[in-house]
């Protein structure tokens, strides 16, 4: 049955469908970056709302301004916006469909039809999943970076810029000028202070050509900072094919964890949804939720992933199965993050460990290594050296931390020990090849990137760790060293 309105009602009874009349809901978010995070995450606490009749005029409006997100938004628009979910328990497979969106604002070059959305005063959050990598931020000391190409043309192009930012700062500037007021920024990204990070990115590049609009944007919209999480693979055709076992023909469905949190800090310049009534938490105290999450979790992913693809571990589950992979994974989260992580209600950072070890472990979640991989230039500066750093200031061991650099050393030079090639996994992945390669015989070239290490490189302790463990994984190989580094 191909998914849409009109089918709704002829799905099988084993699918969990909208409650509520879609044609009644109205728009309150514009949200940039449709991807299967987003779908399975926000959209569906949205949809679990209405679904209890409540705050309809709140409905998504999608967006992107990426040229490939007008394949996302065709697909989108021809299933009227509706998108299946399919919940993956190693009990058990459950099924639902959700209504939360009702359209999708067409791509075009200098984004013209996504300013006239965002100004459109029924908008009252605009909210963003567009990556950690996506906020142009200087991953050495985390200030807003000016000199990006990007930035530098929406500077001279406020009125057609390329990025969602200077979209955002187009709209904002036309309701500043017609007296409609502002509205909550929402980042939704896995970013500490992702809602910080959103204001320093936007007033930053609304200083750079209207210094004005920036003041007014820094003292009347929000940002509320947020955690959320939820395991959610990419689409292959797998996906695609078992959404058929279930009777739907959807181009675009997503599978995900039985797992959702959402904790968020309630700073909403102009109203926003009733998401605690459906499982969401508003709390002042967000930082230690997304510490511990962002830590454990994002930093794990990171432990695991580049030895999984070196190693030929095609899934997240696949390393959890793995002697070695695993190992390392409970030594560095148990001895190197977990003590640099506070404990939140109801949850120590030692039960949180476990927890992940549990999610990560799922075989029904097919979530490969080289996704979870990817983009190591933004993740490892984001999720793993600000834990170096903590160990180093701390007194505290980091062999375990050095050894997961020298892992992404040695798979950056992008061939796996089987000998098969890694294809380029990284939106620097050529820079990060040379420096692998070099590295090879001078370790110390890999940490001279200082646009990703900073003062690393001269950190003996940090340095020399990594020095040995990159040189035991070519001499020895990478299980082998870990085993010998779990074995200490």
């Amino acid at each position: 049955m191909k998914l849409s309105n009109a089918t709704l009602a002829s799905l099988p009874d084993t699918v969990r469908v909208p409650k509520y009349d879609r044609a009644g809901l109205t728009p309150g978010i514009v949200h940039i970056g449709l991807g299967n995070f987003h779908r399975g995450h926000q959209a569906w606490y949205l949809h679990r709302l209405f679904d209890l009749g409540l705050n309809h005029d709140w409905a998504i409006i999608g967006a992107g301004v990426r040229a490939n997100d007008a394949v996302m938004r065709d697909k989108l628009l021809a299933q009227d916006c509706l998108t299946t979910l399919i919940e993956l328990d190693p009990s058990g497979k459950s099924v639902e469909v959700t209504g939360s969106m009702i359209d999708f604002v067409a791509i075009e070059e200098g984004n013209g039809a996504l300013i006239r959305q965002m100004a459109d005063p029924a908008i009252r959050i605009v909210a963003l999943t567009v990556t950690e990598g996506g906020y142009y931020i200087n991953p050495t000391d985390g200030s807003f970076n000016a000199g990006h190409a990007d930035i530098v043309y929406d500077a001279g192009h406020m009125d057609a810029p390329k990025t969602a930012f200077g979209a955002m700062i187009a709209a904002l500037r036309l309701r500043r000028d017609a007296g409609t007021g502002p509205f909550t920024c929402q980042s939704c990204d896995n970013l500490q202070g992702n809602g910080a990070i959103l204001r320093q990115t936007l007033v930053g590049l609304a200083r750079l050509s209207d210094p004005a609009l920036a003041d007014w944007i820094n003292d009347n919209c929000t940002f509320p900072n947020s955690m959320v999480d939820c395991i959610v693979p990419a689409t292959g055709p797998n996906e695609l094919a078992l959404v058929r076992e279930f009777g739907i023909e959807d181009a675009a469905p997503v599978t995900h964890e039985n797992f959702r949190q959402w904790v968020i800090e309630d700073a909403f310049c102009a109203g926003r949804p009733d998401w605690d009534k459906v499982g969401a938490t508003f709390t002042p105290h967000v930082h230690d939720y997304e510490t511990m999450k962002i830590r454990i979790l994002n930093a794990g992913h990171q432990v695991i992933a580049n030895a999984g693809d070196l190693l030929s571990v095609v899934t997240i589950a696949g390393c959890m199965e793995h002697p070695a992979i695993r190992a390392l994974f409970n030594k560095v989260e148990k001895t190197e993050i977990a003590p640099h992580v506070n404990p939140v209600p109801g949850m120590t950072p030692d039960a949180y460990v476990e927890l992940i070890e549990r999610r990560f472990s799922n075989p029904s979640i097919v979530d490969t290594t080289r996704r979870v991989a990817f983009d190591g230039s933004s993740r490892h500066p984001g999720f793993l050296l600000p834990l170096v750093r903590s160990g180093l200031a701390a007194d505290v061991p980091v062999e375990g931390l050095a050894l997961v650099e020298a892992i992404w050393a040695r798979m950056c030079e992008s061939t796996r020990e089987d000998g098969t090639v890694i294809e380029p996994n990284d939106p620097y992945w050529d820079a990060l090849q040379t420096a692998a390669r070099a590295a090879k015989t001078r370790p110390q070239a890999w940490l001279e990137q200082s646009h990703i290490y900073g003062d690393l490189a001269n950190a003996p302790r940090f340095a020399e760790a990594f020095g040995r463990a990159l040189t035991s994984i070519w001499e020895k190989g990478c299980a082998p060293t870990i085993m010998d580094y779990c074995a200490k």
